[in-house]
């Protein structure tokens, strides 16, 4: 066998002779390992896959920046409100003070906080487009996550844009207390303006989508798409099998089921994003 034969191998995943394949160490490696079914892929591979593993369908998580460069045409956001940053009203504390949490997200993301909102072209078609980032504080929606997320709304009214908002979220933001839970009325209440200017919204749910979200703006959608396997919900499993004293289905809470329920208008693999978008995007252009 050549030394090309076996690196093709290699990168398919197989076994040659007694070659054994190994995920590489670290995020900066080479190789690694679908956390699903434990196949170990080439990084590059998957990441020109959309963070897709070609082998089970696992959608690995990925940030902002990789999500509007998923959906967006190249070059074309225009972001918004980008200078908005939290502040600690309640100077909160737990194991450690709120204002630590926020300096040292902002230090790792290179975000002000938990979403990136701004406009766009989706194969030349013009959207207001909203992502949420897991990586900030878990994707908790605070004063800043409400209000950028409303301001965009409000822009998509004015200037007659479909919206999309990407969820991804833990929930309201707790060191934030009852103004975190404010930002769920303030931002449904924009969105029932949108729909009064008889303009599309969709949420798209990916993993996981959850909490004060997911009682708001998440479930408020014309068209609610989500990931497959994505988990979505409000309270956690555990809390709900203890309150109703039985035990809940294994799939209970995944984007299969919530649209087996009609909760979850289609599901979208991650790989059919944008050519979905742009068919419902021109199915509904004024």
């Amino acid at each position: 066998m050549s030394l090309f034969d076996w690196f093709a191998d290699r990168r398919k995943g197989q076994f040659v002779g007694k070659v054994i394949q190994e995920a590489d160490e670290g995020e900066g490696g080479l190789w690694g390992k679908c956390p699903e079914c434990n196949q170990v892929v080439y990084r590059k591979d998957l990441q020109e896959n959309s963070s897709v593993c070609s082998n089970c369908g696992f959608h690995n998580r990925i940030n902002s920046e990789e999500r509007i460069e998923l959906i967006a045409d190249s070059g074309s956001f225009k972001p918004i409100d980008m200078d908005l940053s939290p502040t600690d009203p309640l100077g909160f504390k737990d194991r450690r003070a709120y204002a630590d949490r926020i300096r040292e997200s902002q230090a790792n993301t290179g975000m002000k906080d938990g979403v990136v909102t701004g406009t766009c072209t989706v194969e030349s078609i013009p959207m207001a487009l909203a992502v949420m980032d897991f990586r900030f504080m878990g994707g908790s929606m605070g004063s800043v996550v409400g209000e950028k997320i409303t301001r965009l709304i409000e822009t998509a009214t004015t200037n007659k844009l479909p919206l999309l908002i990407v969820c991804a979220s833990g929930g309201a933001r707790m060191q934030e207390g009852m103004l975190s839970l404010m930002q769920m009325a303030k931002i449904s209440g924009a969105l029932e303006r949108h729909r009064e200017a008889e303009l599309l919204y969709m949420p798209l749910l990916t993993h996981p989508t959850t909490g004060g979200v997911t009682a708001s703006f998440a479930m408020l959608g014309d068209l609610i798409l989500a990931e497959p396997k994505a988990l979505i919900g409000f309270a956690g499993r555990r809390v709900i099998e203890q309150t109703l004293r039985e035990k809940l289905p294994e799939n209970f809470q995944t984007a299969e089921y919530l649209q087996e329920h009609g909760f979850v208008d289609t599901i979208v693999p991650r790989t059919k994003l944008r050519a979905t978008l742009s068919k419902l995007l021109r199915l509904h252009k004024r």
